[in-house]
């Protein structure tokens, strides 16, 4: 193992996990290129990429297709052609998915259904029909023979029709040969601490929005403003957007929406704000995604300026190009549910409540100063939103497929930033990542890769050695979500490399994210240095279940997704040594069946003491 970590680090350009000391690198950005789709194969020792379409396992590509990323010129032309009569239709469907939303939000059964012991509220697609859908004779037997058995083809927005016009007929949407996009519906119950008035900024200014949902927004932008405030607020406020929702893997693909976005103030502490698709505005031949009326409806909890939150989550999309292992969590709903919005905000709440605390609970007494926690926490949370941007499906993410000769997983990398060493040529980054599936449950695994030491376990290049939680700041109420400094020692007075890590669980999902950085480094960090400077290669891993909660009886297992972002001194855009896919397999194969092995073991070790 010690040959393999000296041929890693020489490969992949790690040089023992040092970002330099003198001047910390800075990331210069630069635009990635592929070849032309016909590029062949080069020799065998050298792999030339292709375009993610025709590169090997290409059948889930997640990339957007290059006829979908011109839509927002299409919308503006949209709005701007007879520009009165589209501001004019636009404004009508806000108004009429704001109604929807509020229903949506305050009815109960028979429109909602709880799925097992604490799972999801979902959707009764027959009472959301008959609730909001135009029924005439024909769809009323339909759904008669459906309660009795027979199969329903629920109304869809696919091929351009007008959700919103009432004269929409039932018929075209059961024409012969038609297939409509895959309907998710969801809808969760929080209490959050913090001011309707706040929640509603982040959720409408632009800026804001993708920093609080990081998570799951790619990027955001803010197309034009219909109506402006009535009163100074964003009351009444409605504009038009374009965003990536994602999840933190190439094998799940992102989803790419226009629509509206329209706040009101109901009343006194109660507000809401709706997104809907504009694509019925113009005529386009294939939608991917839709959001049928989403959004929150947002209630001032008196005397303590909290907030309690209802958010429902409406979607059409097209799922043909999902990754069979995460079809059972995504196709419920579960992936891209009402769960994980509210989860979002919430744990932006807490960062903010940390970030202004002035306590830093600390271990083996280490004692870190104010604005030392300070610098941890905003490096920490620039490590954590560039682990979601560069590891998601998003447009600008130029996925290609690991050939098959190389490894039996479903691999996918792609070159990152250009990244700079003092006094060294510049160097590639490659990020790489594949998903497996773990037979234990979430919070096993996710307790296991977040422990300081237990990193020995799974991490190539700290094996054998000494591995510790040396300080961490806690960042929510369950204390293992944490910012931490991990430290790995050759022998106890050595130290070879410091992490920092940030852990983080909800019951939405789990992720650690961490990077190296040098110890010398850290101790500026740790003692006021401004860390803007530092440059950070985030890796991690995210964990979900394998199949959506409350579902069955049977036992929820895990979906591990492994993800790398190392420097590369021997790759370019043009080609990519057969040695270093040979490596990224090795990389994410011995790593998988580590993890596998050790949570394995502890497993049937905790089973036979409780026997």
């Amino acid at each position: 193992m010690v040959g393999f970590q000296a041929a890693l680090r020489d490969e992949i350009g790690v040089q023992d996990n040092r970002l330099g000391l003198d001047q910390p690198p800075e990331m210069n950005p630069q635009q990635d290129d592929v070849l032309p789709d016909n590029e062949e194969y080069g020799s065998p020792s050298v792999y030339h990429p292709q375009s993610p379409q025709n590169s090997p396992g290409s059948e889930s590509s997640t990339n957007v297709k290059p006829d979908n990323m011109n839509r927002a010129s299409d919308l503006l032309m949209a709005v701007s052609i007879g520009a009165d009569l589209n501001k004019n239709k636009i404004i009508e469907q806000g108004i009429r998915a704001m109604e929807e939303l509020i229903k949506m939000a305050t009815l109960g059964e028979p429109l909602w259904q709880r799925i097992g012991n604490g799972g999801m509220e979902t959707l009764n697609g027959i009472q959301y029909l008959r609730e909001f859908g135009c029924i005439d004779a024909t769809m009323e037997d339909i759904i008669r023979m459906v309660e009795v058995g027979e199969p329903l083809l629920f109304p869809s927005f696919d091929g351009n029709d007008n959700y919103f016009a009432p004269e929409t007929p039932a018929a075209p949407f059961l024409k012969s040969g038609f297939e409509p996009l895959h309907i998710e519906a969801s809808r969760d119950v929080r209490f959050i601490n913090m001011s309707p008035v706040n929640i509603v900024e982040w959720l409408m200014d632009s800026k804001q929005w993708p920093v609080v949902f990081s998570s799951i927004v790619s990027r955001a932008t803010l197309l034009g403003v219909i109506l402006d405030s009535v009163d100074g607020s964003y009351n009444g406020v409605l504009q038009v957007m374009t965003a990536e929702f994602h999840q933190s893997t190439p094998l799940i693909p992102a989803r790419h929406s226009y629509f509206a976005r329209y706040c009101k103030r109901l009343a006194f502490g109660t507000w809401a704000v709706v997104d809907v698709s504009l694509e019925n505005l113009f005529p386009y031949p294939q939608v991917q995604f839709r959001r049928r009326p989403s959004g929150c409806l947002i209630h001032e909890v008196p005397g303590n300026g909290s907030s309690r939150i209802t958010w429902v989550e409406h979607i059409e999309v097209d799922n043909k190009f999902l990754h069979p292992l995460f079809r059972p969590i995504v196709s419920s709903g579960f992936a891209f549910g009402a769960k994980r919005w509210i989860a979002a905000i919430y744990r932006h709440c807490r960062w903010l409540v940390t970030s202004m605390a002035r306590t830093t609970p600390t271990d083996a007494g280490v004692l870190i100063p104010q604005t030392g926690r300070d610098n941890l926490l905003k490096l920490a949370e620039r490590l954590t939103r560039n682990f979601f941007v560069n590891f998601s499906s998003c447009t600008e993410n130029m996925w290609m497929g690991l050939p098959l000769n190389f490894g039996h997983e479903d691999i996918r990398f792609r070159f990152g930033n250009t990244l700079a060493f003092p006094g060294k040529p510049l160097n590639n980054t490659l990020i790489f990542t594949t998903s497996v599936r773990i037979p234990v449950p979430v919070n096993v695994l996710f307790d296991f890769l977040r422990d300081g030491r237990t990193r020995n376990k799974w991490d190539m290049l700290s094996s054998e050695l000494l591995t510790r939680e040396l300080a961490y700041v806690i960042t929510g109420e369950d204390p293992r979500n944490r910012v931490s400094i991990i430290q790995v020692n050759s022998s106890p007075s050595k130290i070879e490399v410091l992490y920092l890590q940030e852990s983080y669980t909800d019951e939405s999902g789990s992720y650690i994210v961490y990077a190296p950085v040098e110890a010398l480094t850290m101790s500026m960090i740790i003692n006021g240095v401004n860390p803007n400077s530092v440059s950070l290669l985030s890796s991690g891993f995210v964990v979900l279940p394998d199949k959506p909660p409350g579902q069955g009886n049977e036992p929820v297992g895990s979906i591990l997704t492994l993800s790398f972002h190392c420097a590369d001194s021997s790759s370019t855009n043009e080609f990519i040594p057969a040695s270093t896919l040979k490596t990224i397999d090795e990389i994410l194969g011995i790593t998988a069946a580590a993890i596998r092995k050790a949570v394995m073991a502890n497993r049937s070790g905790t089973q036979s003491g409780r026997r």
